[in-house]
């Protein structure tokens, strides 16, 4: 009978390993459903490009090269990345793939992204944001949450906002501000936060690079930079396909994560 046991123990255990990675996998399957079943419908709102002419001249561009008249106000987004990530500075890369949802008239976003030895989860629903990191996607190893979490993560649906850009046209809560002819300032206010992106534009009307203050998960705030680039059309809209995201240290850049966009699509508020 011990021998039994002893034949019969490594099955159990990749059965509970199995049953808990299900479980982690349904609990984001709720969130993404939930966010995207309490998306409003926004089909009402179209693009006017004569409504952009009190911004800033770089952002016109920007706006009248990436959204064609007419184009529809974007509600929700899904979209599936590939890439590479580091967890520490002086760490290997890795590979990593990225499945995420958004929702624009009320801010919120759910993303899961799997490496080989972990997946993290980043969750902001409702004016919360939380960041859960799972090794081997079975054992909890960061339990992210708070204001300096949330702040981060409406960060995170703010800035990726370029692709889905109809949600950076300007609202009562999201400001375009002048600095130069290749730069201006993006602010978003919500019930907690105010955040904002310096962002850099190319001659051709492309935002080329996002910079801002963020949490470095419960630490102090440091310089966050996107890079973007890779410019393509997908359903119309002309959004980057690649991101790199730097944090800016004192004296050096740490380069973290380098995506790609493989699939997007808008308004199918269901998952893949």
């Amino acid at each position: 009978m011990f021998f039994i046991l002893l034949t019969l123990l490594p099955l159990s255990i990749i059965i509970v390993f199995a049953v808990l990675l299900r479980n982690i996998d349904q609990l984001f399957e709720r969130q993404a459903t939930h966010l995207l079943g309490q998306s409003p419908k926004q089909m009402d709102k179209i693009v006017t490009h004569r409504n952009l002419a009190h911004l800033p001249e770089p952002v016109q561009n920007y706006f009248r090269h990436v959204l064609k008249e007419g184009l529809p106000y974007i509600s929700c987004v899904r979209l599936k990345h590939s890439g590479k990530f580091k967890t520490s500075e002086h760490g290997k890369w890795m590979d990593i793939t990225g499945e995420e949802y958004f929702t624009t008239a009320d801010p919120g976003l759910v993303w899961k992204g799997h490496t080989k030895w972990f997946t993290a989860y980043d969750v902001f629903i409702s004016g919360q944001g939380k960041l859960d990191v799972y090794f081997l996607s079975m054992f909890r190893i960061v339990n992210g949450h708070g204001l300096k979490y949330s702040q981060a993560e409406l960060l995170r649906w703010l800035g990726e906002s370029v692709w889905f850009p109809t949600n950076l046209l300007p609202t009562e809560f999201l400001q375009w501000s002048a600095i130069d002819s290749h730069s201006a300032k993006l602010t978003y206010t919500s019930n907690k936060f105010i955040v904002y992106y310096i962002v850099t534009f190319n001659d051709i009307g492309e935002i080329t690079q996002l910079e801002t203050k963020r949490y470095m998960g419960d630490k102090n705030l440091e310089t966050w930079i996107g890079k973007l680039s890779g410019y393509a059309s997908f359903h119309g809209v002309l959004i980057p396909t690649k991101i790199e995201a730097v944090w800016r240290m004192r004296d050096r850049d740490f380069p973290y994560a380098q995506f790609q966009i493989t699939e997007l699509e808008y308004d199918k508020n269901q998952l893949f």
